[in-house]
């Protein structure tokens, strides 16, 4: 049987722990989700799970940061197949205000909770959302073509992030599928006018 590479091993044996991470997250929540709980559900031993990451802090922060590039990655492939002008406004609002639901927001909303009453979980986790909440705008300022000087421009943006995770919020307890719907289209109203090349 031919071996994989150390690196490659390496490799695969952290992604399998983030992805176990970002899964004992959803599901237990920040108490439940113990280095050896990760562990386990990851398939490998408690000792190689702390040689990758030493804390759980640190296994945490990488999920995190997992989390973030792939729904940014998945905009971006989903945004390639989309029409350009003012057209674009209500998927681009559908897509965003998808952003923040689904088990991924759930893992990071367990997050911040915990990170509201445990110090250690706030000093890894504040910058880091910081760069996270910063790379949302930009991909989102990308997303609609819109001018940042213009004014209003990041406001509109801002507001459109918040809503989404608003939305997203609501989303634990009931399924808002259809109210999401209802405001996507009106959103997209206030969306229109920032979306590059309308009004030009």
């Amino acid at each position: 049987m031919v071996r994989e590479p150390r690196q490659e091993r390496s490799r695969t044996t952290r992604r399998r722990l983030v992805d176990a991470a970002v899964a004992c997250l959803g599901e237990l929540g920040w108490t439940g989700t113990t280095v050896g709980v990760i562990a386990e559900r990851a398939g490998v031993s408690r000792g190689a799970a702390q040689h990758h990451f030493p804390t759980r802090e640190e296994l945490v922060v990488a999920a995190v940061e997992f989390l973030a590039d792939e729904q940014i990655a998945e905009l971006r492939r989903r945004a390639a197949e989309l029409p350009q002008g003012p057209s674009r406004a209500y998927p681009v609002a559908r897509m965003l205000l998808d952003l923040y639901t689904g088990p991924k927001f759930r893992a990071a909303l367990h997050l911040w909770v915990a990170a509201s009453t445990d110090e250690a979980l706030r000093r890894v986790l504040a910058p880091l959302e910081t760069r996270v909440g910063r790379e949302a705008h930009r991909v989102a300022l990308e997303l609609l073509g819109a001018d940042e000087s213009r004014p209003g421009v990041r406001e509109t943006v801002q507001a459109t992030l918040d809503l989404a995770r608003g939305l997203g919020l609501a989303s634990l307890l009931t399924d808002d599928t259809r109210r999401r719907e209802r405001l996507a289209r009106q959103w997209a109203t206030f969306l229109e006018p920032v979306v590059g090349g309308a009004g030009d």
